[in-house]
């Protein structure tokens, strides 16, 4: 008797659509609601699942939080909750998009397509 099955991770982008202002980069990005958990398969049929966890990805400059399993659990189950920022806890900082960049001689602060510094006219 051949025995085809096993334990796996899996992961599920859920329903879950909010803008807000991001508290990393302060940039406008929205809420992506992500579930991950373990789970039992026997012949490639995934039967139960698992140490479930649920985290938010921010679009914008991709920070990753905790989200409290209550809320998360809400969320899976299609109900229209609003997601506070207490119950986010911090697991990833996010890149910070800069289009600024300073002069190497000045110190003044240039949007990056220029190609020369416009208080004292040095090559960036």
């Amino acid at each position: 008797m051949i025995f085809i099955g096993g334990i796996s991770q899996g992961q599920k982008l859920l329903d879950y659509a909010k803008t807000v202002i991001c508290s990393q980069c302060g940039a406008y990005g929205r809420y992506q609601v992500l579930m991950t958990y373990t789970y039992f398969s026997f012949f490639f049929i995934p039967l139960f699942k698992w140490n479930r966890r649920y985290y938010v990805k921010m679009t914008c400059c991709e920070a990753v939080y905790q989200l409290d399993p209550q809320i998360g659990e809400a969320i899976r189950r299609g109900e229209g909750v609003d997601i506070p920022i207490s119950a986010l806890t911090l697991v990833q900082e996010g890149r910070v998009h800069s289009r600024w960049k300073q002069c190497g001689c000045c110190g003044y602060e240039i949007e990056e397509e220029f190609a020369f510094c416009p208080k004292c006219g040095s090559r960036l």
